[in-house]
C-alpha cells in the first residue's frame, strides 16, 4: 500500500499521484515529483517527505504558502484525508489505495457539492433593525435567548484588550448560542487581505483543530462582506461564515459548522451570526490596530536603538560605553563634555534609550544656534501676543519633552538671563511660558553638552556657578578620535557602509596607503570630519578602493613609512609646505603669529602643520616663542 495526494481544485484537478521513494516536490516547475500548472503556485513549492512517524509537508517558504485543512504551516504530519491547499490549488492526502475513492476526486470537495446555498448581508440583520426589541415580544424564546446573547456579547466585547480576548469572548458566545460542533476564527493579513491565521475551535474551546473549511468561499465572505450558508453534500452537516468587516478594511470570518447528530443551521442562525460579526467587528479592528501601533513602536525604538550604537572597540571606547550603561537607569542629570565633532549627541541618545524614559520624547535643542530671544521662546514657548508676531500659543520643548529627555548642546553659549531660568527648571521643576502667567510643570531628565571649559566661565563669570553644580552630577568624558586611533578603521569601514547604497559604483574598501593617512591623521573634527571624509571620497574616487589622491589635501601632510611609497607629486607639496613655513618662521624670528600672519593662515592651523610636517626638530629652539 502506497500514499497518494489527489488534486481535487486548481488546474490539476482530478490528477492522482502516488507517493513513491521517500520524497515528493511540488510545484509550478516540470522538474517536481509533482508539476502544478498553477501561476499561484511558486517553481518549487513543497516537500512530502517520509519519516518514521508518516508523511511530513514543509513549505520552502513560498510567498503564498502552505495550507494544510486552511492552517498555514512550515512543516506539519500529515494525517489521512488531511487537504493541502497551494496557492490556487487544493490536494488530498490520502494513506493508501484503498482510501482512494471511486469516482472524482471532486467528491472530495465536501462543500464544493453544497444543495442549498444562501447569501446575506450582515447589516439586513434582524437583530440589528431599531424593531428588535419589539419582535422580541411576539417572537418565541429562541428568538429572546438569540437577542440577549447579543446584547451580552457587545457588552463583554468592548472590554477585549486583546486578541485571545476578543477571540475567546466571540467564539464561546458563538458556541453558547449556535447548534456548532465545530469552528474558527480566521484573521486576514493586514497587506494582502487574504485569508493566512485559522483558529480552530469546539465546544471544547480554544485550541481545537479546525474543521475542513472551503477557503475560497471564505476568502469571498471576507472580500464581498457577504455572510454565507453551505448545506453539506450529505445534507447533515451545514457551514455558517460571517465576515468581520470593518471601515477600515476585511479583518477576518467567523465559520461554524453543525455536523450529524446536531440541528442543520437555518437562515436564522445566519442572521444571527452576521449580527454578532458586525458588533465584534469595529473591537477587532481597534485591537489589530493597536497591535499594529506596537509593533511600529517597537520597530522604531530598536531603529532608534540601531542609531544610538556607537562605533569602537578601544579601551578609551569601552571606558565611555560602561558610564553610559551606568548612567542610563537613573534620573540623574548629566553632563557631556568632548571636542566637537566627538559624538556627544550619539552619547546623549544612547543614554535616554538605555533609561526608563526610552519610550517618551528625546528632545534636542542646540543653544549656539539662535539669537537670545529666540532660543528662549524655543525652550519655553510663548502665549499668544507675547511679542510682535506671536500669533498663537506655542509649546516649548521643555514642555514638549514632558517625560522624556532634554538634551541641550553646547549649553555653554547660554545667555545669563536664560542661565538662571534654566535653573528654576531644574530646581523647582517647572517653568512659564513667555508672556504666560501659569507654571507649567517640568518632567524632564536634561543631558547637557558642551566643549567649552566651564570652570574657565564660570571663573570669567559668563557661566553661572549655581547652575554649572546643578548639570556638573554625572560628567561622561567623550575622548577625541586621536585618543582612540584603533577605532578609526571600523568607524572608516562604517561610514563606507553607510553611504556604500547610495553610489551608482562599488567602493570595497579603502588601499593600504589611505588607511595608513586615516590612522595617522589627529582629526581636530574628530568623527564627523572622519565621516565627511569617507563619504567625499567615495564620491570623488574612482576605483573599487580609496585612493591616498581621493583624501582632503591635510590628511597627506604626514609622511608615510618607506615602505607604503609615495607619488613624486606629494613628496614636492610636502617640500613646499616645508619650504614656506621654515621660510616664515625665520623672517618672523620665530614668533607664531606673525608667521601665520604672513602665510595668511590661522595659528592653530599653522600649530598643526608644524606637528604633521614634523617641523619642530628643523626649527631653532632657541628662534621658538
Amino acid at each position: 500500500m502506497s500514499a497518494r495526494v489527489i488534486a481535487i481544485d486548481g488546474p490539476s484537478a482530478g490528477h492522482s499521484q502516488r507517493l513513491e521513494g521517500d520524497l515528493l516536490s511540488i510545484g509550478r516547475e516540470s522538474s517536481n515529483g509533482l508539476c502544478l500548472d498553477d501561476p499561484t503556485v511558486s517553481r518549487q513549492h513543497c516537500e512530502l517527505r517520509l519519516g518514521e512517524a508518516g508523511w511530513t509537508i514543509t513549505d520552502l517558504e513560498t510567498r503564498n504558502g502552505t495550507f494544510v485543512n486552511g492552517v498555514p504551516v512550515r512543516s506539519r504530519l500529515l494525517a489521512d484525508h488531511d487537504e493541502i491547499r497551494l496557492g490556487g490549488s487544493r490536494l488530498i492526502f490520502v494513506h493508501d489505495d484503498s482510501a482512494v475513492p471511486t469516482g472524482t476526486a471532486a467528491a472530495y470537495a465536501h462543500w464544493g457539492q453544497a444543495t442549498r446555498t444562501i447569501k446575506a448581508s450582515p447589516s439586513g440583520s434582524r437583530f440589528l433593525g431599531e424593531e428588535a426589541l419589539e419582535d422580541a415580544q411576539c417572537q418565541g424564546s429562541r428568538y429572546r435567548h438569540e437577542l440577549a446573547a447579543l446584547l451580552n456579547l457587545s457588552t463583554q466585547i468592548s472590554q477585549s484588550r486583546t486578541l485571545a480576548d476578543f477571540e475567546c469572548y466571540l467564539m464561546e458566545c458563538a458556541f453558547t448560542t449556535m447548534p456548532a460542533e465545530a469552528g474558527a476564527l480566521l484573521l486576514t493579513d493586514g497587506e494582502t487581505g487574504v485569508l493566512n491565521e485559522v483558529r480552530g475551535w469546539g465546544r471544547q474551546g480554544r485550541g481545537c483543530p479546525a474543521p475542513a473549511l472551503p477557503m475560497e468561499e471564505l476568502q469571498s465572505v471576507a472580500e464581498k462582506g457577504t455572510a454565507l450558508l453551505l448545506q453539506g453534500s450529505n445534507r447533515a452537516t451545514s457551514l455558517l461564515a460571517a465576515p468581520l468587516a470593518s471601515a477600515e478594511a476585511p479583518g477576518g470570518v467567523v465559520a461554524l459548522e453543525s455536523s450529524p447528530g446536531s440541528d442543520p443551521f437555518d437562515s436564522s442562525h445566519l442572521e444571527w451570526l452576521s449580527a454578532a460579526c458586525v458588533i465584534a467587528a469595529p473591537t477587532l479592528a481597534a485591537i489589530r490596530r493597536f497591535e499594529w501601533l506596537e509593533s511600529e513602536n517597537r520597530r522604531l525604538r530598536e531603529e532608534m536603538s540601531q542609531h544610538c550604537n556607537m562605533v569602537g572597540d578601544s579601551p578609551a571606547m569601552g571606558e565611555l560605553l560602561r558610564q553610559v550603561a551606568r548612567s542610563a537607569p537613573v534620573d540623574t542629570t548629566v553632563l557631556i563634555r568632548g571636542e566637537t565633532g566627538t559624538g556627544k549627541e550619539l552619547v546623549a541618545r544612547a543614554i535616554h534609550a538605555g533609561s526608563p524614559r526610552s519610550g517618551r520624547p528625546f528632545v534636542a535643542v542646540n543653544c549656539a544656534t539662535l539669537s537670545e530671544s529666540l532660543l528662549e521662546s524655543d525652550l519655553f514657548g510663548h502665549e499668544k501676543g507675547a511679542f510682535t508676531g506671536a500669533v498663537a500659543q506655542k509649546r516649548g520643548k521643555i514642555e514638549i519633552a514632558s517625560g522624556g529627555t532634554l538634551f541641550l548642546d553646547e549649553i555653554g553659549e547660554l545667555a545669563p538671563a536664560l542661565q538662571a531660568k534654566l535653573l528654576r527648571v531644574l530646581q523647582e521643576r517647572e517653568f512659564e511660558r513667555v508672556g504666560g502667567t501659569r507654571s507649567i510643570r517640568a518632567d524632564i531628565r536634561l543631558v547637557a553638552a558642551t566643549n567649552r571649559n566651564l570652570e574657565e566661565g564660570v571663573q570669567a563669570g559668563t557661566f553661572r556657578r549655581d547652575l554649572y553644580y546643578r548639570i556638573n552630577v554625572i560628567t561622561i568624558e567623550v575622548p577625541p578620535l586621536r585618543a582612540r586611533r584603533e577605532d578609526i578603521p571600523l568607524l572608516a569601514s562604517y561610514f563606507l557602509a553607510k553611504y556604500a547604497g547610495k553610489l551608482p559604483r562599488r567602493v570595497l574598501g579603502f588601499s593600504p596607503a589611505a588607511r595608513w593617512r586615516l590612522n595617522a591623521y589627529d582629526w581636530p573634527g574628530n568623527v564627523r570630519e572622519l565621516e565627511n571624509t569617507v563619504e567625499r571620497a567615495m564620491v570623488l574616487g574612482t576605483q573599487d578602493l580609496i585612493q591616498v589622491e581621493d583624501l582632503p589635501e591635510p590628511i597627506l601632510e604626514r609622511d608615510p613609512p618607506p615602505e607604503m611609497g609615495e607619488s613624486r607629486y606629494h613628496d614636492i607639496v610636502k617640500a613646499t609646505k616645508r619650504s614656506l613655513i621654515l621660510a616664515a618662521l625665520s623672517g618672523a624670528k620665530g614668533n607664531h603669529q606673525e608667521a601665520a600672519r604672513q602665510l595668511g593662515l590661522n595659528p592653530t592651523y599653522l600649530s598643526r602643520l608644524i606637528r604633521n610636517l614634523d617641523l619642530k626638530t628643523a626649527i631653532d629652539p632657541s628662534a621658538e616663542n
